[in-house]
C-alpha cells in the first residue's frame, strides 16, 4: 500500500501513512494527546469532517470542543439533534432557532398545520428531552452528502422548512452538502459531529414562551454553561425579531428578495428611521430624568457602533434642550508604563484597571460642581496622556455623555451618585437569520464590521483583524458582558440590510487570508455566510448611519 506524509498539528511530527486513510482512523491513532473527544480536523486549515479520506500529503490539526471550531460543530449538531427529536415526535410543528442567549439557543416551536393544538410547554420539554437522549444513546452518524441543488430541494420540500428551500432556488451552484440525521434531511450552515454520541453536555428547559437549549461550556465542556439571567438582552432580541417580521425580512431569502426587487431602498430608510426612533425615545427616557441625571454612560462591545451611537443620541439630546457634552474613556489610558499586564506579559489594555480611574472621578466630580476641567488626550504611539486646549465646563442644562466599553462597570464611576447617571448599553444583536434554523451570531455580524473598519481606517489586513478577535471576544466576556443588564435601556444597532452592504468590502479582503494560517478556516467560513447575500449598493446609505462609521463617509467627526 503507498504511503504518504501527513504533518500532525497537534504532536509537530510528521506521520507516513497509508494512502487512502480515513481522518477517524488517523485520529484514533493521535487521541490521547486530546482531552475531548476529536470532532473534526483542520486539513490545510479548513475544517473538514472525520469520514474525509487522505490520498496527498496534507498537514492536520485534530479539534475537539475546546477549540472555537470545534465548539461551533458542537452547537451546531446539538440544533439538528433537537430538530431531529421535534419532527420525530410533533411532525406537526416546526422548530424555529430565535437567538443565542447567553448559555445557549432560545427555541421556539409552533404549529404549521392550521388547526393543531399544541401540547402543554412542560409536557413537550418532558418529551423532547427524552427523544433527544434517546437519539444520542444510539450514537446515530450525523451524514454528509454531496447532491444536485435539484435533487435536495426535491428533498426539504417535504420538511417544514420553506425558508430553507427559497434560500437553495437561489443558489448558483450545481452541487451541495447536504446533511442527515436518522434519515432527516436538513441544510446547515457548518460542518457537523461525527455522531451524535459525542454530544454529553446539553439539556432542554422551558423558557418564556419557548425553550432554551443549554450548550456546554467552551471552557470545561464536561459542565453546562453557567446559565445567567438577562431578562433585558432577551427582551431587546424579541423587539427587534417584530421589526423584523414587521418589515418581511427575518431571512436572508426575504432581504435578497428585496434586493433582486430593487426595494433595497426602501429597506434601508425604514430600518434607520427605526434607529433614529429608539435614539429619539432613549432622549426622551433621559429627559423625563433630566431633574437628576447630569451623566449617561454608554458601554458596548467592539464594533457595536458606540461612537455613532454617541452622536446621534447627542443630536437627540440638543433637540430636547440639553447642553451636550462628550468624554472618550480612551483619554484615561494610564501611562504605558503603569499599564497592567498579562499572564504573558503583554499589556492588558482590556482591563478596567487600565484606566486612570481616580482621574476620571476626580474630573467628573469637578465638572457637577460646574469648575472647568482640563480633560487629557490620550497618544497611543508615545503611550502617555497630555493636556492641549480641551476642557469641559459644565451648566444646568448641560448633560455628559461618557463613551467607552467600560462604562456600565461599577468601578468606573464609583466616587459618583447613582441618582447622576443613566446607562446605555449598545450592541449589534443579528435578527435575521440563514433560514430558520441557522442564526447568523451577532459576534460574526460585529466581526464583519470590524474587518471592514479595520481596512478602511487602520490598514490592518482580514487576516490581522481575525489573528486579534479571540482576544477582543475574551476581553468582552470578562470586561463587557458581565455589566449589560445594568443598563438602563439597550440598543441594538444592527441594521436589517447591513450584511448585504458589508458584503462587497469584507469578501475580497477574506479571500486574502492565507491559507497557512489557522485563521483561513474562518474566513472560509464568514465567505460562506456572504456567498448567500445579495449585495447592496452603499449609495444608499445615509451618512448619519451607524454603518458608515465602519464604511467611511460619516458626516460625524471620529
Amino acid at each position: 500500500m503507498q504511503q504518504i506524509e501527513v504533518i500532525i498539528e497537534n504532536t509537530g511530527e510528521r506521520r507516513m501513512v497509508e494512502q487512502g486513510i480515513t481522518l477517524a482512523d488517523l485520529a484514533g491513532q493521535v487521541q490521547h494527546h486530546c482531552k475531548y473527544p476529536v470532532l473534526c480536523a483542520l486539513v490545510n486549515n479548513k475544517i473538514t469532517m472525520l469520514d474525509y479520506r487522505l490520498f496527498t500529503p496534507k498537514s492536520v490539526r485534530f479539534v475537539d470542543v475546546t477549540h472555537r471550531q470545534g465548539y461551533r460543530i458542537y452547537i451546531t449538531s446539538l440544533c439538528f439533534l433537537l430538530y431531529k427529536a421535534v419532527r420525530d415526535c410533533y411532525p406537526k410543528t416546526v422548530l424555529t432557532i430565535d437567538h443565542w442567549m447567553v448559555s445557549g439557543f432560545f427555541c421556539k416551536i409552533e404549529p404549521f398545520e392550521e388547526g393543531y393544538e399544541m401540547p402543554p410547554q412542560i409536557e413537550m420539554t418532558r418529551t423532547l428531552r427524552n427523544r433527544m437522549a434517546e437519539l444520542q444513546q444510539q450514537n446515530l452518524p450525523f451524514i454528509t452528502r454531496s447532491m444536485l441543488v435539484s435533487d435536495a430541494l426535491q428533498l426539504i420540500k417535504e420538511e417544514p422548512i420553506p425558508a430553507t428551500c427559497r434560500l437553495l432556488e437561489g443558489l448558483t451552484q450545481l452541487y451541495i452538502e447536504m446533511h442527515f440525521l436518522g434519515g432527516t434531511p436538513h441544510k446547515w450552515s457548518t460542518r457537523l459531529v461525527p455522531s451524535t454520541g459525542v454530544l454529553t453536555q446539553w439539556d432542554l428547559r422551558p423558557f418564556e414562551a419557548g425553550y432554551l437549549l443549554q450548550c456546554p461550556d467552551p471552557k470545561m465542556p464536561e459542565r453546562l454553561d453557567l446559565y445567567q439571567e438577562a431578562p433585558k438582552l432577551f427582551n431587546i432580541f424579541q423587539e427587534h425579531h417584530k421589526w423584523a417580521q414587521l418589515l418581511q425580512a427575518s431571512t436572508i431569502d426575504d432581504l435578497n428578495r428585496e434586493v433582486r426587487a430593487h426595494r433595497e431602498n426602501r429597506l434601508i430608510q425604514v430600518s434607520e428611521a427605526l434607529h433614529e426612533k429608539k435614539y429619539a425615545s432613549i432622549a426622551d427616557l433621559i429627559g423625563q430624568r433630566r431633574d437628576t441625571v447630569r451623566m449617561v454612560l454608554l458601554a458596548g462591545p467592539s464594533s457595536s457602533g458606540k461612537t455613532t451611537s454617541c452622536r446621534r443620541l447627542a443630536v437627540q439630546l440638543s433637540v430636547l434642550g440639553f447642553d451636550v457634552k462628550q468624554l472618550s474613556l480612551d483619554d484615561y489610558f494610564l501611562p504605558r508604563e503603569k499599564t497592567p499586564r498579562q499572564a504573558n506579559g503583554d499589556f492588558d489594555f482590556e482591563t478596567i484597571d487600565a484606566l486612570d480611574i481616580p482621574l476620571l472621578n476626580e474630573n467628573l466630580q469637578q465638572m457637577f460642581d460646574g469648575k472647568e476641567v482640563r480633560i487629557p488626550t490620550y497618544d497611543f504611539i508615545k503611550g502617555e496622556p497630555f493636556y492641549n486646549d480641551k476642557s469641559i465646563k459644565m451648566r444646568e442644562d448641560t448633560i455628559l455623555i461618557v463613551e467607552g466599553i467600560h462604562a456600565l462597570n461599577p468601578k468606573l464611576t464609583a466616587d459618583i451618585d447613582d441618582k447622576l447617571k443613566f446607562r446605555v448599553y449598545v450592541s449589534a444583536l443579528t435578527q435575521i437569520a440563514l433560514d430558520k434554523q441557522n442564526i447568523i451570531r451577532s459576534n460574526d455580524n460585529r466581526l464583519l464590521r470590524r474587518i471592514v473598519r479595520d481596512n478602511n481606517f487602520r490598514g490592518y489586513s482580514a487576516y490581522a483583524t481575525l489573528q486579534r478577535w479571540p482576544s477582543v471576544r475574551a476581553g468582552e466576556h470578562q470586561h463587557i458582558f458581565p455589566y449589560q443588564e445594568n443598563a438602563d435601556v439597550m440598543f441594538n444597532s444592527a441594521l436589517l440590510y447591513e450584511l448585504g452592504i458589508l458584503r462587497p468590502f469584507a469578501e475580497p479582503l477574506l479571500k486574502m487570508v492565507p491559507q497557512s494560517s489557522e485563521e483561513y478556516a474562518e474566513s472560509i467560513r464568514l465567505l460562506s455566510i456572504l456567498e448567500l447575500i445579495e449585495p447592496i449598493q452603499t449609495k444608499y446609505v445615509p451618512p448619519t448611519s451607524i454603518l458608515r462609521e465602519f464604511l467611511g463617509d460619516s458626516s460625524f467627526e471620529y
